[in-house]
């Protein structure tokens, strides 16, 4: 018995001196991967405010200048031309606006266009297509005589589907006759 307490007493003096022991313990895994992310989220926090004060910042700088409007791509907008009833020979006046847009297409040779035929609409559906697709035919074939490349000219016939003006009238029927450019 006396083995027993001495046993006893031994296992108590150790336990007491261990406990008692200035000794700094190295921190657990858990309590070191806390405290970094406790530091990465002070961090974080920080950078999110000096953001969000400069973003403040800039939308101040930003409303008290005049936004200065976006520079447009250079692009000419080309001229459409006019038939006459039931025709799709090109007038003097029509050749001299394709002159001036096969121009503007020489100087610009990475553009494409579609020419659009076009018009009134007397006529059945299918005459017109027929003679929408020749209207703009005649136009290309022009413009590739003026040195345009035939490559870069696509056409398509809308017959009488889509009018520049309404209306029953000579002067609606005037305008819708035509072919227009699309660039692509």
């Amino acid at each position: 018995m006396k083995q027993r307490w001495q046993w006893l007493v031994v296992t108590a003096a150790f336990v007491l001196l261990a406990s008692g022991c200035a000794v700094q313990q190295s921190p657990k895994p858990c309590e070191v991967v806390e405290a970094q992310q406790s530091q990465e989220e002070t961090t974080t926090d920080m950078e999110e405010q000096e953001m969000a004060s400069y973003d403040q910042e800039q939308m101040e700088e930003t409303t008290t200048e005049e936004a200065a409007p976006a520079p447009e791509p250079e692009q000419q907008q080309l001229e459409m031309i006019h038939f006459e009833f039931d025709q799709y020979v090109l007038t003097p006046e029509a050749r001299r606006t394709l002159e001036e847009n096969a121009e503007y297409m020489k100087n610009h040779p990475d553009q494409i266009y579609v020419l659009e035929g076009h018009c009134d609409e007397r006529g059945s559906d299918e005459y017109n297509l027929a003679l929408g697709q020749r209207r703009a035919k005649s136009a290309r074939d022009y413009l590739v005589s003026l040195g345009v490349d035939e490559k870069r000219l696509g056409i398509i016939s809308y017959g009488e589907e889509q009018p520049l003006a309404e209306g029953h009238n000579k002067q609606a029927w005037a305008k819708n006759r035509r072919v227009e450019f699309e660039l692509q």
